[in-house]
This record gives C-alpha cells, structure tokens and sequence, in this order.
C-alpha cells in the first residue's frame, strides 16, 4: 500500500508516518499543497492522499480540485481543524471520500486508512482471497488452505499488490512504485530477489506466481 501525506504540521506528519509505516505502508510526505499537486500529477500509484486542508502554497480545497478536474479517483482523507465545518463541507462537495476533526486518534485514522484504500481496490472486507491463498490486509497475515505463510514485511507487501491485481500482470517498475518511498533505493535485481523468496513459500500449495520475460509477474491458481 503506497500513501501520501500533505501535512505542514512536522510534529503531526512525523506521527502519521511513524504509525502508517509501522503497519507496513510506504508512505511520502510533503509540507505543502503546491508539492502536493505536482508528486499526484507525477505519481499515479499512491492509494490514498491523507490531505490536510491549511497548507502553505497551495490550500487543500485546491489540490482537491485538481486532482478530481484530471479525473483522477484516489481516495482522499482530509484532515481539518475541528471548528471548520464549512471547509468539511466544501471538501466532501470537491470530491473527498472522509474527513477527520483534529486531534484525532492514530489507532481510528488507521483504521479509516484500511476501509477507504480498501473502498478503492474494490473490496469490501479486510479478507483477499485467491484460491486457497488468504491474506488479511489489517492484521497483514497470509494463509494458504488455513495454514500461515511466515513473510518478511517486504514479501507481505508483494503478495498484497500481486494479489490486488490478479488476473494483470505487474511489471518490476510498478512493483518497485507501490512498495517503495521517496528516495528508497530498490533495484529491479532486488525485485528479482523478492519474487524468489516468495515464489518459495507459497508455491508448496496451488498459486504459483507466472514470470512473463520482460513484461512483469502474475499471481496464477494451479488447477487440480
């Protein structure tokens, strides 16, 4: 799951991106609407903007905007001033998909990040099943027919963009932008290596993961 933040509060967007990587998010951050506006016209694999409406540049309600004028359909999580309920208004009219009033607690936006990136896959519970391939993106646990897949954090985040997008291949550059943040350096070899590990662990049972030369990776059941 790939997130931003637009937050010019630093102490506040240090705590957001404490607790959203801690979940296993990559998550960016930027301290203005004007960034803001250019990293969404330049990035089109984030799965959600957590937007704070008073930034410095540009304001919120206008990087709102934009992105809904490019047609672009991200979720937005605005985060407003308690006392600013015109600006709630107004945001959810621009096309935001959930607010929250500060101070708010981490523990609830957490949970308000997990139901709108899942509104936005297409889902409805928590639960992505592939076969007998499990994974729940809350507790970001994998099974395969009941039995658990002990996965590194990385691997973990693989399976789940694979498994979002069964049936599609997914190239090594489009992997690389879901799993990895700003400046993270992840070289298509490291890629390789990923897909390796995991292929190991989860192809005992009947998913097998399909290499298709210079083109990208699919997620496959293997009929009995």
């Amino acid at each position: 799951m790939r997130l931003l933040i637009a937050e010019d509060d630093q102490v506040l967007a240090d705590g957001l991106l404490r607790t959203l990587r801690s979940s296993g998010a990559a998550v960016d951050h930027v301290a203005d609407g004007a960034q803001a506006d250019a990293a969404l016209m330049t990035n089109t694999e984030f799965d959600l903007l957590i937007l704070d409406l008073g930034l410095p540049r540009m304001h919120g309600l206008e990087v709102l905007r934009r992105l809904r004028a490019r047609g672009s359909k991200l979720p937005v999580l605005i985060l407003t001033a308690a006392d600013s309920i015109e600006e709630r208004v107004k945001g959810l009219d621009f096309g935001a998909d959930d607010y929250m009033a500060k101070p708010f607690s981490l523990q609830e936006l957490e949970a308000r990040v997990r139901a709108l990136t899942r509104r936005g896959m297409g889902g409805t519970t928590n639960l992505i099943k592939h076969g007998p391939l499990e994974y729940d993106q809350g507790g970001r646990v994998a099974s395969i027919e009941g039995k658990m897949i002990d996965l590194s954090a990385r691997e973990l985040g693989l399976l789940e963009v694979l498994l979002q997008r069964t049936g599609r291949l997914v190239s090594k550059d489009q992997l690389v932008e879901r799993l990895c943040e700003w400046g993270e350096e992840v070289s298509n070899n490291a890629i390789e290596v990923y897909i390796h590990r995991l292929r190991k662990k989860i192809e005992k049972g009947p998913i097998r993961i399909v290499t298709v030369r210079g083109l990208g990776y699919c997620l496959e059941k293997i009929n009995a």
